[in-house]
């Protein structure tokens, strides 16, 4: 025998309101995402590019165009996206959340750190905000925005998994301070934002690794925002170069008391390359850059702003820790080709 408890008004009552409240039920998570979706997909933008056809079964005859992502940086029709998705590109097509195409120009190219911008001529396109990296903490929240396989405004959702990675480009040569995320990403993807919870660009994605689950990597904003500058105002980024590779490290409190550092960072070097023109041959495995050229320097992001056009061909001091005590260096940077 069953024994209903529910009056029929009761009944009536509850029947008559909606069984589930889905905006009400969601966490504070989704709602996050869901913001930040609505925000930051109408600054995201599809590339396709075409390229020069290497073997004739590379690609299929009615769709002669790769693929990739890129986002708007000022309201003007500046683009950031990824140098390997437009490297070589015999013709670049920038479709518009709307739906809309355009023919887009390359401003500048750089290699090392894959980054490249691109032109477009339309009204009313809508900015996205740059964030400060260096003030990411693993465990923060990380969204992704691209066209993942050609399928636009995809939205996939993570966490911030590593800071100051290095990861080896196409050219071979290695980019410093990579941000490790598990948000998803998949062939498409590369060029678009990687943005925070407030819908601003901590990263520009740019890789995974094949074969594995949540490991996705995106040049940090700071070095981004940077980059895109000297392309947007000078065509071309010429820098010094060290022929080092490096990442940023935590000083203990007793080195940086000792020494007395105005940082508690430094960039700790794990590879040297042979000198050839570069004289930095006094630079060892193991050292921490703290200074360079009278200047504190405790990121990569520090270093690569100093590294400028002036340093090229210049003899100039600077300090590391060796073997915990610091020691004054003289290089002579080369430009970086």
């Amino acid at each position: 025998m069953i024994d209903f408890i529910s009056t029929n008004d009761e009944i009536s009552s509850e029947i008559s309101q909606p069984v589930f409240r889905d905006m009400e039920l969601l966490d504070d998570y989704s709602k996050t995402v869901i913001h930040v979706a609505k925000i930051v997909s109408n600054c995201v933008v599809h590339i396709k590019v075409k390229k020069p056809i290497q073997n004739k079964d590379q690609r299929r005859k009615d769709n002669p165009y790769g693929t990739g992502s890129g986002f708007v940086i000022s309201s003007d029709g500046y683009l950031i996206t990824n140098n390997h998705v437009v490297s070589q590109a015999e013709e670049i097509i920038v479709v518009l959340p709307n739906g809309h195409e355009l023919v887009a120009q390359v401003v500048g190219q750089d290699p090392p750190t894959d980054i490249a911008v691109l032109k477009i001529y339309a009204e009313n396109l809508n900015a996205i905000t740059f964030g400060n990296s260096d003030q990411l903490q693993p465990g923060q929240i990380a969204i992704a925005i691209g066209n993942p396989l050609g399928f636009q405004c995809s939205v996939t959702a993570g966490i911030i998994s590593a800071l100051g990675r290095t990861l080896r480009t196409e050219s071979g040569r290695l980019i410093d301070d990579i941000v490790q995320t598990d948000a998803a990403l998949n062939p498409g993807n590369s060029g678009g934002p990687l943005v925070d919870s407030f819908g601003k660009v901590i990263g520009v994605n740019t890789a995974v690794i094949v074969n594995t689950q949540g490991l996705c990597f995106a040049v940090s904003s700071n070095i981004a925002q940077f980059i895109a500058g000297k392309l947007i105002l000078e065509g071309k980024v010429r820098r010094g170069f060290l022929g080092i590779a490096g990442q940023s490290v935590k000083l203990s409190k007793r080195m940086v008391s000792y020494n007395r550092l105005s940082k508690s960072n430094g960039i700790y070097i794990f590879e040297v390359n042979k000198p050839n023109q570069i004289s930095s041959s006094q630079l060892l495995v193991g050292d921490i850059i703290v200074e360079f050229d009278g200047k504190s320097v405790g990121t990569i992001d520090d270093l690569h702003k100093l590294l400028d056009e002036d340093t090229i061909g210049r003899a100039i001091y600077m300090n590391v820790l060796r073997n915990g005590k610091k020691t004054t260096l003289q290089v002579i940077p080369t430009e970086l080709n």
